[in-house]
């Protein structure tokens, strides 16, 4: 069994407003769903991506409204990384996002560009050639060739990168990618490739406490064929991981473990998918609740934050 590179990931914001109009007005991503936490049903849980909701640009939030900005320690992502087609793809960046007052790093001819959002999540885009399907999102203002094509990596923290490399390689089945100065200097990476997608997963050395608020990773889920999802199960409990049951989420089925290091994975079948309860050209219009929630509609819709119409976020 492999993996299918990263499904999504789920960070913290204390800003759903402001995080609808970066991540879809700035970075041009669509509100794919708007629901709840379904640990917490009282604040939402907000789902960016490419136009059809696809795993591998499924970047997700929980909101808990006005949350203190927290800081990522070991055990947790501190970067999050994107794919883009072309160093012009960079420029476009580069001018886009000064324009709307972020900051920006960029070391020419090296083909990144660093940012953080407006509650200091960091953000890379990568020039990457791959054969992977570009998963983009449609934005007036943003050129198809300039678009956003979904995860390549995230990076993370940790005490002790390698206490982690027997777990991830043979339980999860992580490929260690080449010798590089990186990884001499103590910073491993790993492939996560399926048949159909891939990506990567890095480990960076820090002895400093994170501390979760507004502005840090949750936790990041990696993909698998429904067929397999048991199975996966059943690997990770022989190893020692100590994994929740699977749950149903309805758009998907989870199951949730820490790996040596301490950050948060979940592995997430790849379907039933987000238009199991909305047509495709209407996803995110509305409140979506699975349907053991659905009885909440009305108390949950009189607390959770009012949010802008993301139709119009993205027409301007």
């Amino acid at each position: 069994m492999k993996l299918e590179g990263i499904h999504h990931i789920t960070a913290i914001t204390g800003d759903a407003p402001g995080n609808v109009d970066f991540y879809a007005r700035v970075l041009g991503l669509r509100l794919v769903k708007k629901s709840v936490n379904q640990d917490d049903p009282t604040v939402y849980h907000l789902f960016y991506g490419d136009d059809e909701g696809s795993p591998g640009n499924d970047i997700t939030f929980f909101e808990y409204p006005g949350a203190r900005r927290g800081r990522a320690g070991a055990g947790m992502i501190h970067t999050i990384r994107w794919r883009v087609a072309s160093t012009d793809a960079l420029d476009f960046w580069e001018k886009r996002l000064s324009g709307e007052g972020v900051e920006v790093e960029r070391e020419k001819p090296v083909p990144f560009l660093g940012f953080a959002d407006p509650e200091g999540l960091e953000h890379e885009l990568q020039v990457v050639e791959t054969s992977d399907e570009p998963l983009t999102a449609e934005h007036p203002d943003v050129p198809a060739e300039f678009a956003l094509q979904g995860f390549q990596s995230v990076g993370a923290f940790a005490a002790d990168p390698e206490q982690s490399r027997g777990f991830l390689e043979n339980t999860l089945g992580f490929d260690a990618e080449g010798e590089t100065a990186e990884q001499a200097a103590g910073h491993p990476a790993w492939e996560v490739r399926g048949g159909k997608r891939g990506g990567s997963y890095a480990l960076d050395q820090t002895d400093e406490r994170g501390v979760a608020g507004a502005g840090t990773v949750h936790h990041v889920a990696f993909a698998s064929p429904m067929d397999e999802h048991e199975a996966w199960h059943r690997r990770v409990t022989e190893a020692g991981a100590s994994p929740t049951p699977i749950i149903d989420r309805y758009y998907f089925r989870s199951i949730y473990f820490r790996e040596p290091s301490g950050v948060l994975f979940e592995i997430a079948t790849i379907g039933p998918g987000f238009t199991a309860d909305e047509p495709l050209e209407h996803l995110g219009e509305r409140l979506s609740l699975p349907p053991d929630y659905e009885q909440l509609r009305d108390r949950l819709e009189q607390v959770l934050t009012p949010l802008p119409d993301p139709r119009a976020v993205r027409a301007e």
